[in-house]
């Protein structure tokens, strides 16, 4: 029998262990090998891989834990009855937003004096009295001590230097007298002060919205079974369209889903509606005139032909999406996102823009604010404006060959 402390030396004497290679892996901190990573790493790269992973991801998103399920049946019973009683909660709070929207008309009707007097002064058909501008400003702080060290500096200028300040004061008094009325592209330097808008204006817009002169809201009857409101877009006389009004209507819905009446958070906008623009001839800003070449393959000539196609304009926005009737039709995922971009601009004018109008043109509303961009009706076939490429005409049965027909250049009018 052997020394067990023999035995035990023999097997932990390190001179007398040979190392083997018998193509061990090097093993990490965190127990993993190169070769495990390596095949990782090329199962990852693999989309169908991939695309699987994530579709086993997103069937387990909001899946049970299974913690209710295992509930006795008595447990469950009661579960039942808890939700009855947030059904009944539900209700209440939908009965509650619709006592804010009779609220909402009542006080909309003690607002509506002061929005007049605003449009009032901005579009300058009334000057605000002493009284009506006494309000505080840091810019008229900063006058106040700048005319203080004037006065100071004052008695120590020249008889030439107070003649060239009496020569400027007369410049200014000049100036003043040249100055326009009102607020000069109020409405304007509002929307390109919100992201949420300026992305929608284009150069061509800007003349056009600097006739805007003022944004109301109407809220429907409160003992009407539709909740909802209206944009009012008024506009002075211009030389664009002969529209004084353009309005975008909204419809919310106020009661529960039935089919899921827990995921109730209060009125929703549901479907909007926009109005026609009467434009006059050759100013429509939504469409534009583009001139292409079309080659014929058999006769190989050639012919400019003029298309009307859609112009990225604000004013798209007076032209929203269809919502189809029927609580089973689905939505197009372009549609969609098109509408609910559209339902966030209308509601962010009626709660935010047109209560707070001044603040969002003198920028003060802005500064502890995030507003998310969006992208309104973009329309994938929107031609470049060169509008320089070639088609052939093969096909096209009013083509003729022996000479290019004459199309007119102008837009179509809606």
């Amino acid at each position: 029998m052997a020394d067990p402390e023999t035995a035990k030396d023999t097997k932990t004497d390190p001179e007398e262990v040979e190392d083997v290679d018998e193509g061990s892996e090097e093993v990490g901190e965190d127990g993993r090998t190169a070769a495990g990573d390596n095949i990782t790493n090329q199962y990852l790269q693999n989309p169908q891989v991939l695309a699987a992973i994530q579709s086993k991801l997103g069937s387990m998103v909001g899946a049970p834990s299974g913690y209710i399920a295992s509930l006795p049946k008595v447990v469950k019973r009661r579960i039942k009855a808890l939700k009855k009683l947030q059904f009944e909660a539900t209700k209440i709070e939908a009965d509650f937003y619709v006592q804010v929207h009779k609220l909402e008309c009542e006080y909309a009707a003690k607002y509506a004096p002061l929005y007049d007097k605003r449009k009032e002064i901005v579009t300058g058909s009334t000057e605000p009295t002493e009284d009506e501008c006494d309000w505080p400003s840091d810019e008229e702080e900063e006058e106040e001590a700048i005319g203080e060290e004037a006065k100071l500096s004052e008695a120590l200028k020249d008889k030439v230097k107070v003649e060239d300040e009496k020569k400027d004061e007369a410049k200014t008094e000049a100036k003043a007298e040249e100055d326009p009325s009102g607020i000069p592209q109020f409405w304007l330097t509002i929307f390109k002060n919100v992201d949420m808008l300026t992305e929608y204006i284009q150069d061509h817009d800007e003349p056009i919205l600097q006739h805007l002169t003022d944004i109301t809201v109407k809220y429907t009857d409160p003992v009407s079974s539709v909740m909802g409101f209206t944009l009012y877009f008024h506009f002075e006389p211009n030389d664009y369209f002969t529209n004084t009004v353009l309005t975008k209507e909204y419809t919310m819905r106020s009661d529960p889903d039935e089919t899921d009446p827990f995921s109730f958070e209060g009125p929703e906008i549901v479907k909007c509606k926009g109005c026609t623009i009467d434009w006059k001839k050759g100013k429509d800003v939504t469409v534009k005139a583009i001139k292409k070449k079309q080659k014929h393959k058999g006769r190989g000539t050639t012919r400019t032909v003029t298309k009307t196609v859609k112009n990225e304009s604000f004013f798209h926005f007076f032209n929203p999406p269809a919502v189809p009737e029927g609580d089973d039709v689905e939505l197009d995922e372009e549609v969609e996102a098109q509408l609910t971009n559209d339902f966030e601009i209308g509601h962010f004018i009626r709660e935010r823009l047109v209560p707070r109008a001044v603040l969002y043109f003198t920028g003060e509303a802005l500064d502890d604010e995030e507003i998310p961009t969006y992208r309104m009706y973009e329309d994938d076939g929107m031609e470049d404006e060169d509008g320089d490429d070639e088609e052939d005409d093969e096909n096209d049965p009013d083509y003729e060959p022996k000479g290019d027909r004459k199309t007119p250049g102008e837009c179509k009018q809606q």
